[in-house]
């Protein structure tokens, strides 16, 4: 594909540093519709990225666009703060007979503010509220959010380093197979719990990820979930789960979590809940933990209406009946790891692993600096791709979950050339998609 030298001048005068997408893809978009992607020359990428996982029914659904359409031309309420409102009532009927009951699963719903981080910094606050103690536990290569409580339980140096000021009150433990199987699970974890003199203080939660997105689609077993939750259980202890980005049926099931046959205390869920990549966040928890005070934690944006509307019709759309789109998922998904696979057999001296659930899946090479050129040479051949993990050293795959299957074949043969393109070469700089 021939890219022509896009006008980026604005953004590179006026736009902050700090940008970093736009890097790895030095096009200027304009327009979008399901996996398709259009910069302003009309040149046409695939996209297996769906807005960081904000975009799991892809890009301009025609049935969420419908009824925001039909929303906003009946002038229905944009902005109302957590005031009650009909598009407001309308997604809390659905989400739970959709979602909550046909899963015995009791919780309140919290609308903290419009971004994941808001959801992580109201749980940790709930759990540091109804435990009265500060400490959190939190894994390595965890990514919760980039506000301060949230980069607290973060491991990433570089985003930790942005805060400017000392994180306090989290404690990393070692995440699933850190130890390549090598130690029982938690035996470090428990050992401290249990001695008066570690110097752990007793935390009043544990925040987890089924899969680390941003950390290098690490998958934690089912087994070992449930051992975190017997272990939160017995030391008194709650159990929070992020499901920002794996949520939302990502992984299959509309929680990572379903899975293993857990129900954690505390859910965060953001991202794709709105459905449409309208700012969205979820706070969910047992109703005994339910000891807010009236407006003890607000944000101007939490009543994001039109949100309400699109996320309505995607669990209306996509959940009402049972377990169609998770069969979907995970069809795809085996579709995805048969071609990892035959990209590793033919890569096999430079594949160090491939990984993942449902729709989200990781290719990491032995040389940490190839996850960037494939990236960089996917986007010359009209697909964008992420890399994630500490050092950007894994490609990373997150297409709609309503990709057809022609699509996905088109994008991991495009992927499969971008590996075969970029064997043996070198490169000045890591280049590739920077992880926000």
């Amino acid at each position: 594909m021939t890219i022509t030298q896009p006008d980026l001048s604005v953004f590179e005068t006026l736009e902050s540093e700090v940008r970093s997408y736009c890097r790895g893809w030095p096009t200027v978009f304009d327009r979008a519709h399901g996996s398709r992607m259009y910069d302003e020359d009309g040149h046409e990428y695939l996209d297996f990225f769906a807005g960081a996982g904000s975009l799991n029914y892809g890009h301009n659904n025609p049935v969420l666009k419908r009824a925001l359409i039909d929303y906003l031309e009946r002038d229905g309420v944009t902005h109302g703060l957590d005031m009650s409102t009909t598009a407001k009532r309308a997604f809390l009927e659905s989400f739970q007979n959709y979602i909550l009951r046909p899963r015995d699963l009791p919780y309140k719903v919290m609308f903290p503010g419009p971004t994941g981080t808001n959801a992580v910094e109201s749980a940790l606050k709930l759990a540091r509220k109804v435990k009265g103690r500060e400490a959190i536990v939190s894994f390595t290569n965890a990514f919760h959010g980039m506000s301060l409580g949230s980069l607290a339980v973060t491991g990433n140096a570089f985003k930790r380093a942005g805060a400017g000021v000392p994180l306090v009150h989290g404690t990393p433990m070692p995440f699933d197979n850190y130890f390549d199987g090598k130690v029982e699970d938690f035996l470090w974890f428990e050992r401290l719990l249990e001695d008066q003199g570690s110097g752990l203080n007793k935390p009043a939660a544990v925040i987890v990820e089924t899969v680390q997105g941003e950390g290098g689609i690490n998958v934690a077993r089912p087994e070992w979930l449930r051992a975190l939750a017997a272990l939160c259980e017995r030391q008194d202890m709650l159990l929070i789960v992020d499901d920002i980005q794996m949520g939302c049926g990502r992984t299959g099931a509309f929680f990572s979590f379903e899975e293993a046959g857990i129900t954690p205390d505390i859910v965060t869920v953001s991202k794709s809940i709105s459905g449409y990549g309208l700012p969205m966040a979820l706070t969910l928890f047992k109703p005994e933990l339910d000891v807010w005070e009236p407006g003890e934690h607000n944000g101007t944006f939490r009543g994001n209406n039109p949100a309400f509307v699109t996320a309505t019709a995607a669990l209306e759309a996509y959940w009402a009946d049972g377990s169609a789109m998770e069969k979907q998922t995970r069809s795809r998904g085996e579709q995805v790891e048969q071609a990892l696979i035959a990209i590793t057999e033919e890569n096999l001296a430079d594949v160090k692993e491939y990984r993942g659930r449902g729709l989200v899946w990781g290719l990491e090479f032995h040389d940490k600096e190839r996850a960037g050129r494939i990236a960089k040479r996917a986007f010359e051949l009209g697909l964008l791709i992420e890399t994630s993990g500490p050092e950007s050293e894994v490609v990373k795959l997150l297409p709609s979950l309503t990709i057809t299957s022609d699509d996905l074949d088109e994008g991991l043969t495009t992927l499969a050339r971008a590996v075969r393109e970029t064997a043996g070469r070198t490169h000045p700089s890591r280049g590739g998609i920077a992880t926000p």
